[in-house]
């Protein structure tokens, strides 16, 4: 196991939104080879635990100060379908096959109207597309029928929809509406765990307890930045642990690569200077967008 690399303060975020990309990878990459953080012990106080949780919520706040949804949307109801969409690919999948799918179907009226084997064509590169054309119909008739052909902005009429659970909903009310959720993802409940955050697996626990240690403001936020950070540093097979910014925060320190060298290596996206997920960014994400589909 290496050394861990020990804890500094952190910098000013730049003003120069472009740069942020490469300093954030410098800064995760640079490991000390002096000094060492002690790992948390295994009896850690609650609020030993809710301190340690929020530090690491406030690092990755400058590590990834342009964190956001990775899913192209311009209203509530593509967000909608695209997070729909997302179960079981990526979010890039999703970003490369919406544009044609929102371009022929715009509205929930246009979609529930929808001829069920056109609409699964059109968003067949994302998979299980006839169960994701069966959710999509459904809840396009829904929202016509009982909605007024909007998307509401309450979690339990959103969860009433066909294929609709609490992450989806979650995802929804904190992207389109500012009403923050916590989105329990792969990304950010393998997380929260290596964290010792919490020792759940059940999604919905994990949402309840991981959300006790934050203020509800936090919450929105908190899951762009945990999912971030486990798509381009802690992945699931090799994490960059030589490269993460958090390290000296991190019980599970060492389960991955740990020289700083080859960690940084294992950078993603814009981390590791290749394009990101989505082909519309926000304007201040420092990387390059993703290509088209059939463009990559």
């Amino acid at each position: 196991m290496g050394e861990r690399p020990a804890a500094k303060k952190t910098k000013a975020a730049s003003t120069d939104k472009r740069s942020a990309a490469p300093k954030a990878a410098a800064k995760a990459a640079a490991a000390p080879s002096a000094g060492s953080a002690a790992t948390p012990p295994k009896t850690e106080s609650r609020t030993a635990l809710v301190r340690r949780a929020r530090r690491i919520n406030r690092e990755l706040a400058e590590v990834y100060s342009y964190a956001h949804p990775e899913l192209d949307f311009e209203n509530p109801f593509q967000l909608l379908c695209a997070t729909v969409l997302s179960a079981q690919t990526t979010d890039l999948r999703v970003n490369q096959t919406t544009p044609a799918l929102f371009a022929a179907y715009p509205t929930p009226e246009d979609m529930a109207a929808a001829d069920p084997e056109t609409l699964e064509q059109l968003i067949r590169p994302t998979g299980f597309f006839r169960a994701k054309a069966k959710s999509l119909l459904g809840l396009s008739a829904a929202l016509r029928d009982r909605f007024g052909g909007e998307v509401p902005g309450r979690i339990e009429d959103l969860v009433s929809l066909p294929g609709v659970g609490r992450k989806t909903a979650n995802v929804v009310l904190g992207n389109a509406f500012g009403v923050p959720g916590i989105t329990v993802d792969t990304h950010f409940g393998r997380l929260v765990r290596r964290w010792k955050w919490t020792e759940q697996q059940d999604a919905d626990r994990v949402e309840a307890e991981v959300g006790s240690l934050f203020p509800k403001s936090e919450w929105t936020m908190l899951s762009h930045r945990v999912i971030f950070h486990g798509r381009r540093v802690c992945h699931s097979r090799k994490p960059a642990c030589g490269a993460c910014p958090i390290a000296p925060l991190c019980p599970s320190y060492g389960e991955g690569e740990t020289d700083p060298e080859k960690a940084k290596k294992l950078l993603k996206y814009e981390m590791g200077g290749q394009p990101g997920q989505r082909l519309k960014p926000p304007p201040d994400y420092p990387g390059l967008p993703a290509r088209p589909l059939g463009a990559e």
